[in-house]
Formats: structure tokens, sequence, C-alpha cells
């Protein structure tokens, strides 16, 4: 079963060349790749987050397993859904899936084994050329997750996080939760939330991240991923946490009274 990229040449370039010509002109210089547990990627179009992901991503040692959790924006399939099995298309070549971890994950009443949230879902998408570039050769388990609270997303990371170890590719995994951050808010109003929620979500304190979220009612789109990978890095004993970078779309348009935020993290 192959999952062919849908958003390719909206929301990133199709032609392998033109992705590759975009991550040279965005990875930055004089660094060093870090052990990294998880991180916090954007997936808008990467005209305006793909500099961020780049930097992220190339400031990661690769992994060999990803569990990559995205937001549904399609509302279509399971409330938290895993794609079974197969290989993901990208420009930079397929990407397989790691289906025993897949259907050890779905061993339960929480998360399903399903193709259709994922068909036209960008959140995930987006990023897999970026990750390919860098890491080369992995398997994915992709995740669509909906809104829920954080009694779920703590049963979800359980989940995860107990099959990883069973499986025992716990430390040859990378946690990748796939947000951006407000949507449609002015600049100062956008920046002053987003880096409200992005203190707490540094502090891989869930409940505050949740509580923050709700207080300043910021548009986050990716509040279910990053809930459960927080709650994930938890069980794993992560201490530590770095902003990569931080900005929004008027960096790219020019046009401060609306714009979209969109963060880069590693944790480790």
């Amino acid at each position: 079963m192959k999952r062919k990229a849908t958003v390719k040449g909206s929301f990133y370039p199709g032609e392998s060349s033109l992705i590759e010509g975009f991550i040279k002109e965005n990875i930055p210089q004089g660094f060093q790749p870090q052990e990294a547990k998880g991180i916090m990627l954007p997936h808008a179009g990467y005209i305006y987050s793909g500099g961020v992901a780049v930097e992220t991503v190339a400031k990661t040692k690769p992994k060999e397993i990803l569990v990559i959790m995205g937001p549904n924006h399609t509302g279509k399939g399971a409330s938290f859904s895993v794609y079974p099995e197969g290989v993901w298309e990208t420009p930079l070549g397929d990407i397989e899936i790691a289906k025993e971890l897949a259907q050890k994950i779905t061993e339960n009443n929480l998360l399903r084994l399903d193709t259709q949230a994922h068909f036209y879902e960008h959140s995930i998408e987006v990023e897999l050329p970026i990750l390919k570039y860098f890491f080369k050769n992995f398997k994915i388990v992709p995740i669509v997750c909906s809104l829920a609270n954080i009694f779920v997303y703590k049963e979800i990371a359980k989940i995860i996080y107990q099959a990883l170890r069973k499986e025992k590719v716990l430390e040859k995994s990378l946690i990748v939760a796939s947000s951006d951050m407000t949507h449609y808010q002015s600049q100062k109003i956008a920046s002053q939330n987003d880096k409200f929620v992005i203190e707490a979500i540094l502090n891989l304190d869930t409940a505050e991240f949740l509580k923050r979220v709700k207080e300043k009612d910021v548009s986050m789109c990716g509040v279910a991923p990053v809930g459960i990978m927080l709650e994930i890095l938890q069980l794993w004993g992560a201490k530590n946490s770095s902003l990569v970078r931080y900005t929004t779309s008027a960096e790219r348009n020019r046009d401060y009274s609306s714009v979209v935020g969109y963060a880069g993290i590693i944790f480790n």
C-alpha cells in the first residue's frame, strides 16, 4: 500500500532538486546535530515555515524509527489513526511504515489502524521530505490525532512508550509532533500568546501547556500531537529542551495584521 504525496507542488516543491535546493539554502552554519528524544516541527508551506523545519531537523541526530504525529485537519477517519503498512511517497524517495510497531500501538481501544484520516492530511506529509533529506533511511509510524483531554493524551502516550520499549526500539526512536502555532491574529498578539504557550512546552508541562492554550484561546492546530509527545517525553525521562526558532508568516509576506506562528523545538 502506497500513500501518495498529495500536497507536493503546493505546500512544497514537487521535484526533488527544488526541495534539495530549498533545504541547502536554509541549513544553518556552524552547528553539531544533537541527540534528541523528540522534536516539534511546523507544517505550513515551505515558503513560510520550511526554514524553521529545516533548521530543527538539521540540528537533530538521525534516528531509525520516527513516531510522527499530526493534527487532523480533514475530520476524516478515526480519532487517533495509525497508518497500518506500506510506504509513504516523497519526491526524495519512499519511506517505509514500521508495520509491527503500528500494529502493537493499536492493540487497545484508543488508537486504530486507519488510512482515511491520512489520505489528504498535510500535517505529516509536509515534514517528510525534510526528514528524508537529513535522516536518509528510517521507518515511520504516522498518527493523525484529534483533540481530546489530558487523560486521553496520557493514556496514548503510555501505549506508545510501552510499545517502543517492548519492541526494543526506544533508543532508536524519535517522537515528532507536527503543529503550527497561532492562526490569523496580529503579529503582536500571535507572538505574545505563542511565546506564553511555548514556555510551557519547553518546561515539558502538559497540564500547563493545555491550560495556557485555553486561557489565551490560542488557535494552535497540533495541541493533541504536542500534548501526547510531552507525556511520552516525561515517561522517557527527558530533561532538556531548546527553542530552535520561532517566526511568523509575516517574515515572508510582510502582512503583520494576520499571521500564523511557527516554532521548532528539540527535546532530549
